[in-house]
């Protein structure tokens, strides 16, 4: 067993799972979407980015682009809860809680489609 292919499935899988976490419940309800679970899937999402920094293989390419993908997406939703919470004077309301919702939403997409190649990568390999 190779553990670097371990660590980078369990993160991959990992970000997965904690953005659908995140993700579900009702879209504009600040109560059903937690500031740390949502930071917490950012700095997993930085991680498994990280960690396929060194695949140079095609199949590499497309899960470091569509880390990437899930990667902006939540980076532009934590610029508008913290400008929510900190700059603006409405705070938080169910609009831009929806568009933080939205927004996580599309990363897991970009989440599904890496580990959905992912596992169809491993599939391929022969022994």
């Amino acid at each position: 067993m190779n553990l670097e292919k371990v660590v980078f499935g369990f993160f991959i899988v990992l970000a997965l799972t904690l953005n659908f976490g995140f993700v579900v419940g009702d879209v504009d309800d600040p109560a059903h979407h937690n500031v740390i679970e949502f930071f917490i899937v950012l700095v997993v999402n930085i991680i498994a980015t990280g960690l396929k920094l060194g695949d140079r293989s095609q199949i590499g390419a497309i899960l470091l682009s569509t880390s990437l993908v899930a990667l902006l997406q939540l980076l532009a939703a934590a610029l508008i809860w913290t400008f929510a919470v900190h700059v603006a004077d409405s705070g938080m309301t169910p609009q831009v809680m929806a568009a933080i919702v939205s927004l996580s939403a599309g990363a897991v997409l970009a989440n599904v489609i890496s580990v959905t190649i992912m596992v169809a990568e491993t599939l391929m390999l022969r022994r």
